[in-house]
């Protein structure tokens, strides 16, 4: 796209957003419900399909549509901008970019048309971070042609929907490689556990599975054997631009809304915006935004060129999110005791920002990461 289009674009999407999700964000969030209507509806517009090519039902758009969708659905609501993130980069990427013909054509057209969403499971409970930990197994029958799973995985996203079609798991095989398999929703033995009681994303799906005996076609089997864990880390790197795009738009709406409360409430005889220490602090967070739009975007533009963007990726992920945590706790300050009453957005967007630093790899595996891209010798 051009840089018209992409401002045409961001329009779109923003109109949609302050219509159809704006309102209901604050009784999502209390109620902890996930919004069915509202994820169709971004489907039925092409959310989902944005980066996929037409013959898929998709858009044929670049990458940097999608990190705009996802800010400017985040700048609102973050379960629901998480919900759209997980959907495309985990849910729909590992079997359009690994998947044989056929099991694209089982289920790429109901995930790109919002139909239906998959969920990407590689954390388990005792690995955390260490994502080659896997501990989840998958054994062959050579007499039924099945594979069959054992294990645990933890905070999956878009997991337990009702629209829920597919979740792809990482597993080691007898051989001790880790392999990935696709595992439709309502196979025996996938067991999908109770909704987590988060702290934030109240309106996101998120919950623990468990696999019991649980037998699939040998043609389940998403990639070549033993490069399940390569090609998930692959994921990882487009998923972390993403995420920063969803800090990103955290950042500015609080950004947005204490420049708007600083020149309106007054106190002690004015607005408190005249107050250096509010002022100054804003004046920082304009430029923390405006350092995340830009190293978000170049490295979703990288990305878009075929670049290499790992490094930046990390290094965009780093920086926005811990922005986004700096601008929620900025934002509470500045609205004083409103902040901390839930009839206002900023205490939500407190509550949903820390999960931005531990998602898709922690601020130190980021961290971890650009110490390695400059060369040096880390553990």
């Amino acid at each position: 796209m051009t840089s018209q289009e992409h401002d045409e674009f961001r329009a779109v999407v923003r109109d949609f957003a302050q219509k159809e999700i704006a309102p209901f964000a604050a009784q999502w969030d209390e109620s902890c419900t996930f919004p069915l209507d509202v994820v169709r509806k971004m489907g039925e517009i092409g959310l989902f399909g944005i980066v996929f090519p037409e013959e898929w039902g998709g858009g044929g758009g670049d990458f940097t549509s999608l990190c705009i969708a996802i800010e400017e659905l985040g700048r609102v609501d973050q379960s629901i901008g998480i919900t759209l993130s997980a959907g495309v980069g985990l849910g729909i990427n590992p079997i359009y970019i690994y998947g044989s013909e056929d099991q694209r054509k089982q289920f790429l057209p109901d995930l790109v048309s919002g139909r239906a969403l998959g969920a990407f499971a590689l954390t388990e409970p005792d690995g955390g971070s260490d994502a080659g930990a896997t501990a989840t197994r998958a054994t062959y029958s050579q007499s039924s042609r099945t594979w069959r799973l054992n294990g645990a995985k933890s905070f999956i996203t878009n997991s337990g929907t009702e629209i829920t079609s597919v979740i792809t798991a990482t597993a080691r095989t007898e051989d001790g490689d880790i392999s990935a398999f696709l595992i439709p929703a309502g196979t025996p033995g996938l067991i999908v556990e109770p909704s987590y009681r988060k702290l934030g994303w109240h309106a996101s799906d998120t919950h623990g599975l468990t696999f019991v005996d649980c037998e699939i076609p040998e043609e389940n089997l998403l990639g070549e054997p033993g490069q399940g864990f390569h090609n998930f880390l692959t994921m990882l790197d487009g998923g972390r631009v993403a995420i920063s795009a969803l800090a990103l738009g955290l950042a500015q709406t609080c950004l947005d809304l204490s420049v708007e409360y600083a020149k309106t409430r007054n106190a002690f005889g004015g607005p408190i915006g005249r107050f250096q220490s509010i002022s100054f602090a804003l004046a920082d967070l304009a430029v923390s935004v405006e350092n995340s739009r830009n190293i978000t975007y170049k490295a979703a533009r990288l990305k878009d060129e075929n670049k290499p963007f790992k490094e930046l990726a990390a290094m965009a992920k780093l920086y926005t999110t811990e922005a986004a945590v700096d601008a929620t706790r900025l934002a509470t300050q500045i609205f004083g005791g409103s902040g901390f009453i839930e009839d206002l957005p900023v205490a939500r967007f407190y509550r949903d920002a820390k999960i931005l630093e531990i998602g898709e790899g922690t601020s130190e595996i980021q961290r971890l990461v650009i110490a390695r891209g400059l060369g040096l010798p880390v553990g």
